[in-house]
């Protein structure tokens, strides 16, 4: 199954709520560029539809970028009405998203940003100054599978 972005970085705003830690803006678009990536390389089908950009501190899912900006570098939270459930998200995905979290999640969110520059896929596709870069899928799948995660 393939979700929503939104879907995805909800999961992990709710897991790092549960867990008391931290997750800014920049953290959760580095949690999807992984989760993206190893879901590509381990399942051959993205774990979400929408597009990973370069952007200057490394890759960006833009949709949810606008969701949570308005959180500035703070810690991102999901609002009291937000709608979301544990159910929104099938077992063998949870599990998953359980294996990336604790691989990267107990990452700063420079150094996660500083991980992705050292990174082909973001390196290959980022150019300064010209905006709306797509990082091939076929980029993240060909890296990741060279990765793996516990």
């Amino acid at each position: 199954m393939t979700y929503s972005a939104s879907t995805i970085a909800k999961w992990f705003v709710a897991w790092a709520e549960a867990e008391a830690a931290d997750v800014s803006n920049l953290k959760l678009q580095k949690l999807l560029y992984y989760a993206q990536g190893h879901h590509l390389a381990l399942r051959d089908q993205p774990l979400f539809s929408d597009a990973i950009q370069a952007w200057s501190h490394g890759p960006v899912v833009p949709a949810i970028y606008r969701e949570y900006k308005r959180f500035g570098s703070g810690d991102v939270h999901l609002d009291d009405d937000d709608g979301f459930r544990w159910e929104d998200v099938d077992g063998r995905t949870a599990q998953f998203l359980i294996r990336t979290w604790n691989t990267y999640g107990g990452y700063a969110a420079w150094r996660l940003r500083n991980m992705t520059h050292d990174e082909p896929p973001w390196r290959d596709a980022f150019r300064p100054n010209v905006n709306n870069v797509v990082i091939p899928q076929d980029a993240l799948k060909a890296f990741f599978k060279t990765r793996s995660i516990a």
